[in-house]
């Protein structure tokens, strides 16, 4: 039992900040993902890729 505690507060700390980042990130890294699929958007439009080619390269990600 005593070796339980032990564990849970060697990790138990860096869990909760990982957590805490983690939700406070998410916001951020989901505009990030946003930013990212649009730009491959503008990217695929300017090869001269149709709108039918473009959803099926995002679909196949």
């Amino acid at each position: 039992m005593e070796e339980l505690f032990k564990l849970a507060s060697n990790y138990g700390f860096p869990m909760v900040v990982a957590g805490y980042l983690l939700l406070r990130l998410e916001p951020t890294i989901r505009d990030l993902q946003k930013s990212i699929n649009l730009l491959s958007i503008i990217i695929a439009r300017q090869s001269n890729m149709d709108m039918k080619e473009i959803n099926e390269l995002i679909n196949n990600l």
